[in-house]
Formats: structure tokens, C-alpha cells, sequence
């Protein structure tokens, strides 16, 4: 018996043929050849990567002991690298590459702990690096382990080529960053007890970072200054009682009504020469009303409106004022019961220029209620800016119209937390510069399927390639 074999619809050709059309160019992408320096960082940032270094459950000790591995594989000898561990699994690495001395230290500092991944959140192992889509997705694929990977393959890369540089080169790989201002935050806890390990002229580390839009590079950020960290407790506190009975002191009305009158309370804007600096270089990529809102605030005399406008704007709010918000709340023991006590954590991220003290006074004052206890949980720390002059500021600059033509170099204030601030409290300038682009809307760090574009983060590795090695010569 013979089968008559029809001809497929001209519809379902052309869908046929559109399918192996992308499923070619995908394939073609996928199969696309890393150059050796390229397939090491690859290899090295993926081990890195898949390491877990959660404080809950993780081990920065084990991810300081492999990439200490690497630099050895590279040449480097045992007395240049060392794994200093203070506290069980907090373990921080610091490798000296030995320059001729003409020129003072460069310190490379990256934290190699990650913030926690729920699995059961992810769509994927927040522990295995994916690559699908033209993404690398992980815990860390971002922050900070691209860096901390980027900078162990290039002084590996360096080393091997024989490179001798003409001041030393430090690279300190960091635990407990995300956790703040520990006591086993490795940053803090190296340049307090070990500050001879780590003394510089300058320093470089995350904070900074370039901008996508439309998948095209944007500008440029390089962190000169950072809003300073502090943490409140408040508590209310009552006798408590039947909940058939309420009466007036309750505490949680109390923390609430507070609460309520912080949320609506916006602390002064003080500009400083990095803010103003920020939007004018910014200005020009935006249009109309922004763009001129911008400008008047980059020209240091904006108008109440302007400021208005602005301040509506989450990201540009951050940058004009200090801020304290509302984070967490507990209050309560029984649902019958009348609460006893009512506690609330208020986060204050505050500008360098701005006075710690002052802003702990203007918080009192807006909770008003001499019944509830305020305190501190992590105290700030001041963080001087860092000068806009010198080398760095400058091969940056170069660099960025190298790799990126057009793409300005905007210095800007981190409106989050680094560890740069205890450097710059021990007097080494520090810069957030990363080379790596990423798109405002896209923004994961922290957050589920934290994730970056592949090739982004090639050109991130070969931009610290040349800086370091530019800086260095």
C-alpha cells in the first residue's frame, strides 16, 4: 500500500522555517568562541558563583580558599596570598602582587558573601549559574562575585603575562558586607585590626556601573560618595490587658500614628558638588520638564517646584535628602490580648554632607511621643567623598570613550551602602567603577532571579583588565 505524502500549508512553512531561523541564530550564539582569557573568568566566575555564601548557611572561607587556588595556578607565590578567617566561615582573602614601589598601593576590594535566596522563590537554583536567554542568572551573578571573579582573573591574567607593575596591587575579597556593620564584616574588621594589609593611595570597588537604555550603554557612573547607614528601633510599651477592654495607651496606635507622621515628613534637600555634579551630566539624557528640572539642580539653584517634581521620583528623592523609612514592624503577643509592646526598625540612609546628629534630632521630633523609646541598632558612620581629581578619575574617563564612544562618565552618590566607607574613614579614596551595564528596569541585585547579560559582563572583565593594568604601569 502506497502513502500519499501531502504538501505542508504555505502557513506552516513559513513557520517552520522562521523556527530554525532563530533556533540557528541561538545555537550560533551559544557556540560562540571565548577567547582563553575569556573561558577562564568564565570557568572561574561560575565556581565562584555556585559557591553558597549566605550568612545562614553559606561559607565565604571556602570561596576565599578557591580562589586563592587560582591565584596560586597563576604563579603567585604562598607568602603574596593568604585566607585570614576571624570568625568560623567568614574567611577574607588579601593577595599583595608586588610592584617596584614608584608609585603608591592600588587596593582592588570586592565582598565575596552574597545576600539570602529563597529556592522555593526562584524560578531556577539561585546556586547554579543559568545561561539561557543571553543571561547569566544566579545569586551573586551581579553582586558582588562578577567583580570579585573579574579581579582574581586579572591579576591571574597579569601575573602570567609577566606584567610588573609599578605599584603594589591589593586585592581584598571581603565577608559579610551585605550584613552591614558587623563585627565580622571583613572590610571593617581587616583595616581595624590589619590596616597595613590594606593601606593605599586609592581603591576601587563596587558602587558604580554603567547604564543601559534600549540595550544601548547610556552613561557611565563612578561612585565618589555614599549615603551614611543607620538603623532605629522604636518601641512602645504598655501593661497590656484583656482585649475585651481597650483603653488609650495602646501601643501599637502609638507606633503607628509615629510611623504615619514619618512617612509624610521629607527631611531638608542639601546639595553637595558631587549632586549637582550628578544632574547636570545626567541632564542631557533626559527631555523636557526632567531635563530642565535637572539642569536647574546641576546649576546649584533650583526652584521649589523643581525640587517638587524631582522629589516624586523615588531614585532622584534619595539623591536631594536624607531619608529614614519605616521596615519592619512587630507588636503584640496574643489576639485577645491588648499588646504589651509595639517595635518598628526605621532605616536612615544619610548624606555625607549631612550632620548624623542633626538628623537624629529631626527624627525624635517628628515621632514626638516621649513614650516610645528610640535607639540606635547600627549607629552611623560618616563617609567623607572622594576627590574628583586625580589618575583614576581620568584613565576611567579614557577608557569609557575607548571601549563605549560617546558615553560619558557621570560621578554620582551611592544611595545604598559599600564597604568603601570604612576605607575612606581610614583615609584611602575609593571609587565604584565596574564597567558593567545594566538596565534601570531590569535591576535584580537583591531581589529574585538576580541575573545580567552575558555579554556585559565580558565587557565588564575587560575593562577592569585595562584599568588595573593602566593604573599599575
Amino acid at each position: 500500500m502506497s502513502t500519499q505524502i501531502r504538501p505542508l500549508p504555505l502557513k506552516t512553512m513559513l513557520s517552520l522555517s522562521l523556527s530554525l531561523f532563530f533556533a540557528a541564530l541561538a545555537a550560533s550564539a551559544a557556540a560562540q568562541t571565548l577567547t582563553p582569557a575569556q573561558q577562564s573568568y568564565h570557568d572561574l566566575y561560575k565556581e565562584l558563583v555556585e559557591i553558597n555564601t549566605t550568612h545562614s548557611a553559606g561559607d565565604t572561607t571556602k570561596a576565599a580558599r578557591a580562589m586563592e587556588k587560582h591565584l596560586l595556578a597563576a604563579g603567585f607565590s604562598a607568602s603574596e596570598v593568604q585566607v585570614i578567617e576571624p570568625f568560623p566561615r567568614k574567611g577574607n582573602l588579601v593577595l599583595r602582587f608586588k610592584g617596584n614601589g614608584s608609585k603608591q598601593p592600588l587596593l582592588l576590594l570586592a565582598h565575596i558573601d552574597v545576600v539570602e535566596a529563597k529556592r522555593e522563590d526562584w524560578k531556577t537554583d539561585p546556586f547554579q549559574l543559568q545561561e539561557t536567554g543571553g543571561y547569566f542568572t544566579a545569586r551573586g551573578s551581579i553582586d558582588d562575585k562578577a567583580m570579585a571573579s573579574a579581579f582574581v582573573s586579572v591579576l591571574s591574567q597579569l601575573k602570567q603575562e609577566g606584567f610588573k607593575p609599578s605599584r603594589d596591587i591589593i586585592l581584598a575579597l571581603t565577608t559579610d558586607e551585605e550584613r552591614g556593620d558587623v563585627e565580622s564584616n571583613g572590610a571593617k574588621w581587616l583595616i581595624a585590626n590589619k590596616p597595613e594589609l590594606l593601606k593605599a593611595e586609592f581603591g576601587i570597588n563596587e558602587g558604580g556601573g554603567g547604564e543601559l537604555r534600549d540595550g544601548k550603554p547610556n552613561l557611565h557612573r563612578i561612585q565618589v560618595a555614599e549615603k551614611i547607614y543607620a538603623t532605629y528601633e522604636l518601641e512602645a510599651r504598655d501593661a497590656g490587658g484583656h482585649s475585651s477592654t481597650p483603653h488609650a495607651n495602646n501601643p501599637i496606635y502609638a507606633i503607628s500614628a509615629a510611623l504615619t507622621r514619618l512617612g509624610e515628613y521629607r527631611f531638608p534637600v542639601h546639595l553637595a558638588e558631587v549632586t549637582t555634579g550628578y544632574f547636570a551630566r545626567s541632564a542631557p539624557f533626559a527631555s523636557g520638564q526632567l531635563a530642565a528640572d535637572m539642569r536647574a539642580v546641576g546649576g546649584g539653584k533650583p526652584d521649589a517646584a523643581a525640587i517638587e517634581r524631582l522629589s516624586a521620583i523615588p531614585d532622584y528623592n534619595a539623591q536631594l535628602r536624607s531619608t529614614c523609612v519605616a521596615t519592619m514592624v512587630n507588636a503584640g503577643h496574643a489576639e485577645n490580648a491588648l499588646p504589651q509592646s509595639a517595635k518598628a526598625t526605621v532605616n536612615c540612609r544619610i548624606l555625607p554632607q549631612d550632620d548624623p546628629e542633626q538628623i537624629d534630632r529631626q527624627l525624635k521630633q517628628v515621632i514626638n511621643n516621649d513614650k516610645i523609646s528610640v535607639r540606635y541598632t547600627n549607629p552611623p558612620l560618616r563617609s567623607p567623598a572622594s576627590p574628583l581629581n586625580g589618575d583614576l578619575v581620568k584613565t576611567v574617563e579614557s577608557l569609557t570613550q575607548e571601549m563605549w564612544p560617546g558615553v560619558p562618565v557621570v560621578p554620582a552618590m551611592s544611595t545604598g551602602a559599600t564597604d568603601s566607607s570604612y576605607m575612606r574613614n581610614a583615609g584611602i579614596p575609593m571609587y565604584g567603577v565596574s564597567g558593567l551595564f545594566v538596565e534601570p528596569s531590569d535591576r535584580r541585585t537583591h531581589g529574585l532571579d538576580e541575573r545580567v547579560e552575558i555579554p556585559r559582563v565580558y565587557e565588564s572583565r575587560e575593562f577592569l583588565y585595562r584599568l588595573v593594568k593602566r593604573l599599575a604601569q
